[in-house]
């Protein structure tokens, strides 16, 4: 496991666990030599994980839609910078960068971005994993309801059982280190033309 995206808030939220949560979420992926791919702002929980991890001497990749530069939303301090033309590229290019996935508390856009790997994972686009930080029961209503897709028939319930849901950090990477991706819904798909949309 060489590298993880983290997706998260990009305001802080309003309890402090959540910024101790970030802090310690950057500094032990420095610490295990694991590169931080995230979506390259400075602001909120993003900001955080970034400064924490550089901060511990951890190496740090943004990636940021050209519109988010120029409102001076970037982070001038990372390791790389990756401007790209919109969020879809973004998306792709983190997909690209990172081993894994992980959400942190964070709002609609933290859940769109894990919610894209993780089917992508389930169509075999990539077979990496996903993760929720469920920090303080933060996601316990969610992963409730994703229980009742599968219970209802519309997610295979193999795809449930292989996410990795852990309130810690080192929990998540301990479980990622050892991951054996499950069999995709059609099998391998190598180059979809979801993919090759996202390439051009």
């Amino acid at each position: 496991m060489k590298s993880i995206a983290i997706f998260c808030g990009s305001a802080l939220g309003a309890d402090p666990i959540y910024l101790r949560t970030a802090q310690n979420v950057g500094r032990c992926l420095a610490e295990q030599g694991i590169t931080l791919v995230y979506g390259g702002g400075r602001s909120g929980l993003m900001g955080v994980v970034a400064d924490s991890a550089l901060a511990a001497g951890g190496q740090v990749i943004g990636v940021i839609p050209q519109v988010l530069v120029t409102k001076e939303l970037a982070h001038p301090g990372l390791t790389e910078l990756h401007v790209v033309e919109n969020m879809q590229q973004r998306k792709s290019k983190m997909s690209e960068l990172a081993d894994g996935f992980v959400a942190m508390p964070g709002g609609v856009g933290t859940l769109e971005e894990i919610f894209e790997q993780w089917t992508w994972a389930q169509l075999g686009i990539h077979l990496k994993p996903c993760a929720f930080l469920n920090v303080d029961g933060f996601y316990d209503d969610l992963l409730k309801f994703l229980s009742i897709t599968a219970e209802k028939g519309f997610t295979h319930s193999r795809f449930i059982d292989h996410l990795v849901v852990a309130e810690h950090i080192e929990t998540v990477v301990e479980q990622f280190q050892n991951f054996v991706a499950p069999e995709p819904k059609w099998g391998m798909v190598e180059k979809p033309e979801l993919m090759l949309e996202l390439e051009k």
